[in-house]
């Protein structure tokens, strides 16, 4: 799991970027973003990422939010 902070949001496509905590900018899909049971996100929102073996981004959520999420 890795974290950022969304850079950009296209409400009407659902897919975006996050800039990770490192500087480097990274895409997501809308099915990234429905995987995470998210609505809408702003830029600067911080985000908790799913990452697969090739770097692509599989969920972008908040933790304690959605599906399967505990608050801590």
């Amino acid at each position: 799991m890795a974290q950022g902070s969304v850079h950009t949001f296209d409400p009407e496509t659902g897919a975006g970027s996050v800039l990770l905590d490192d500087g480097i900018e990274v895409a997501f899909s809308a099915a990234a973003f429905e995987a995470g049971g998210l609505r809408l996100l702003r830029p600067g929102q911080r985000l908790s990422l799913d990452i697969d073996e090739s770097g692509t981004i599989t969920r972008v959520f908040i933790r304690g939010i959605g599906a399967g999420e505990t608050i801590r």
